[in-house]
């Protein structure tokens, strides 16, 4: 059988292996499998659009899950919002940012100055200016993309989130990046360093102490990063989205990692609005899932997924306003009374629910109610359509396809598809439903091709369409 490639539109269409379209399939360590759906996670919706939404932990290894809109910061409290920081009044694009720093949760965005909170509410940290950006790395909080200078770099005294002005025997200090295109749109710590991105070039700090405080190199000149939220931090390096492909920065060198979707997601998301994408890293299954807005959307309602040690792709669409991965606090019926349920009116959540799981982490998103659903729900419908298999100088008649399963899915069908030249438009060949071991075909052509469609969690590593010889010109 043929090993897939995964979503592969770029790619030349007999490429073995390759996926020239799916629907809610992503890529896991063996192959391709059908995307979790959103599960609701139990939790009150939030007053208006999610800005951005984090969780933060303090030395004790507690959590506090914060979710900002245009004029509030709250917090999660049990399964309802508080209100920790309220009368703001945000631009149209910006966002949220938050950081843990010892016990202490910062939040900051573009039109607000950074604020501060130990327990409760937040307060402005005085002296510290409004940013895009926050990192905190070697004992200093950093804010990129500063106040009124764009190109700027402001850290902390050592140790001290309360001071800001300049000073050798603090340590904090500021300068700029001035080389690169533009502003700085993103950043991101790396190890004990911290990553600068702008529209072209990449830039990387080290705390090197003195009058000097923290040193900046520009290794990479010619990609960068496109918007605030377009970059996640793996194991191997950040991957980050370009204005003209997908990279992985590895602290010295950036290089392309989505070759085989590159012209595909150019041409089917919105140049316009591309600034917009959020990437969120998905640990445990090693995934970067990547939201961006469509050609014709303002806002991220399409998702393309990427799994970083194969380097195959997927998709699986889906509006959000806001990722993050979600810690859940986890309720039983034995603790569920303080919530008022009992077990004769428990909750109205499915059983894969992550209101149930306490202190699991996982892959998140705020969909267009507000609210927080987790990606781990029961697997709905979807579907790939191969690659042609064939060529140009015999027919061939397709008798049967074979898929290499790891889970069976509740059913499946599989439409076949023909065509006599390359290039050419394809026309519906036979079809034929998973009948335990195989699907059944019967159509001739010099090129076929098929699309498989599933219902619930179906799994697979390769495919095969078993073409026989039909006649040679």
């Amino acid at each position: 059988m043929t090993p897939l490639l995964g979503f592969s539109p770029d790619v030349e269409p007999t490429t073995p292996g390759a996926l020239m379209a799916c629907s809610a399939l992503i890529p896991d360590a063996k192959g391709m499998r059908s995307a979790p759906s959103a599960a609701d996670a139990g939790l009150s919706a939030l007053a208006a659009a999610c800005r951005g939404a984090a969780v933060t932990r303090n030395l004790s290894g507690n959590s506090r899950l914060f979710a900002g809109t245009a004029s509030n910061v709250y917090e999660l409290s049990g399964t309802s919002w508080t209100s920790q920081s309220s009368g703001h009044t945000l631009g149209s694009d910006d966002v949220w940012r938050y950081v843990s720093f010892g016990n202490d949760a910062l939040a900051v965005c573009s039109s607000v100055g950074l604020i501060r909170s130990t327990g409760s509410s937040f307060s402005a940290v005085s002296g510290a200016p409004s940013a895009k950006v926050i990192a905190v790395a070697q004992g200093f909080v950093m804010l990129l993309n500063h106040g009124t200078t764009p190109d700027g770099w402001k850290c902390s005294g050592y140790l001290d989130v309360t001071t800001w002005t300049p000073s050798v025997s603090t340590q904090s200090n500021e300068g700029r990046l001035i080389e690169g295109q533009g502003a700085i749109t993103a950043g991101l710590r790396m190890g004990d360093t911290v990553v600068a991105y702008k529209e072209r070039g990449i830039f990387v700090g080290i705390y090197v102490g003195g009058d000097v405080v923290w040193q900046w190199t520009m290794p990479v000149g010619d990609v960068g990063c496109v918007g605030v939220e377009a970059v996640a931090d793996t194991p191997d390096g950040h991957v980050f989205v370009g204005s003209d492909n997908v990279y992985l920065f590895d602290g010295a060198k950036a290089r392309p990692v989505g070759n085989q979707i590159r012209q595909w997601w150019i041409d089917n998301s919105s140049s316009q609005f591309r600034y917009r994408t959020k990437l969120m890293w998905d640990r445990d299954n090693a995934l970067v899932w990547m939201f961006y807005p469509g050609l014709n959307s303002s806002e991220c309602d399409r998702t393309l997924v990427f799994h970083v040690p194969s380097g195959r792709w997927g998709v699986s669409d889906l509006t959000v306003e806001a990722v993050l991965n979600y810690t859940s606090q986890g309720i039983t019926y034995d603790t569920g009374a303080s919530l008022g349920y009992t077990y004769d009116s428990g909750p109205a959540f499915s059983y894969d629910s992550p209101f149930w799981l306490a202190s699991k982490s996982n892959p998140a998103i705020f969909s267009t109610d507000h609210k927080i659903k987790s990606l781990t729900g029961i697997p709905g419908a979807s579907s790939f359509t191969t690659g042609d298999y064939g060529d140009e100088t015999q027919s061939t008649f397709l008798g049967r396809v074979n898929v290499r399963w790891s889970s069976v899915p509740d059913s499946a069908t599989c439409q076949g598809y023909i065509k006599e030249t390359s290039g050419d438009v394809s026309t519906a060949g036979s079809s034929s439903a998973f009948d335990g071991s195989k699907f059944p075909m019967r159509q001739t052509g010099r090129f076929h091709s098929v699309t498989v469609t599933m219902s619930g969690d179906g799994r697979l590593s390769a495919v095969d369409l078993k073409l026989q010889p039909a006649g040679v010109r």
